[in-house]
């Protein structure tokens, strides 16, 4: 039987093992490059300078109102997750529950090495506890409603400065549609009970704790959004998909 050639699959490349070791092997070097790349990226971000929180914020709990140090608990770092829920939705951001849908597992990996985490959002304590159990998440989420925390953090805006065309987020300062965005601050406690703010990120900057999207990055479709109407016009909350 006559042996025939690789066809291209897809209009794809197809090879012999050879030399898909041979160009695996090129790109390996590439990533070799981006891995130290992203570990000097990551010392440079821990040695950004902090900044002291004068605020207490005061935010509703399920366990009743906690302050921004009784967060820490046990811990000297904390990370808040600046979850999208509005005080007039019935249910949380799509988007920003397609990343919550990974948190519940990594809390006591984090809790290992000294970090508390909690998902903080501006609608009603009640709401929020609703959509929680419904997405059956376990991570600590308060709501800010009664305070200025997401408006000092840059993740909410109000109706003023939207209409001012002047809102400032993810550091530049310009037009903005929605009262919530998504983001992550973190913040340290030092021995005497001060708290820093060490660092935020919005928008794409939250890309990297997606580990669904890390996993998409390594399929030969990828994230597969180049035609959708807009990124993650394909992500639905959980229970929402078709089976």
């Amino acid at each position: 039987m006559p042996t025939r050639k690789p066809r291209a699959s897809r209009r794809h490349p197809v090879v012999r093992h050879s030399e898909w070791i041979s160009a695996r092997t090129a790109l390996l070097a590439k990533e070799k490059r981006f891995t130290k790349l992203r570990d000097d990226l990551s010392k440079a971000r821990r040695a950004l300078p902090w900044e002291k929180v004068e605020k207490p914020y005061e935010l509703d709990g399920p366990n009743g109102t906690k302050t921004l140090a009784d967060l820490f608990g046990t811990k000297s770092q904390l990370v808040v997750y600046h979850f999208m829920f509005g005080p007039a939705w019935e249910e949380g951001c799509k988007h920003c529950s397609f990343w919550a849908d990974h948190y519940s597992a990594m809390l006591p990996h984090l809790a290992a090495r000294d970090v508390a985490f909690v998902a903080i959002s501006r609608a009603p304590l009640a709401k929020i506890r609703k959509f929680q159990k419904r997405m059956g998440w376990t991570f600590d989420w308060l709501s800010s409603g009664k305070t200025d925390f997401n408006y000092d953090f840059q993740a909410s805006f109000t109706p003023e400065t939207i209409a001012s065309k002047k809102v400032f987020y993810n550091y530049a300062t310009g037009p903005m549609n929605m009262q919530d965005r998504e983001g992550i601050s973190v913040f340290v406690k030092d021995p005497g009970g001060t708290i820093f703010h060490t660092y935020s990120c919005y928008a794409r900057g939250i890309d990297m704790v997606n580990p669904t999207y890390q996993f998409l990055d390594l399929v030969p479709k990828g994230r597969d959004e180049d035609r959708l109407e807009f990124t993650q016009a394909w992500v639905r909350h959980h229970d929402r998909y078709a089976k």
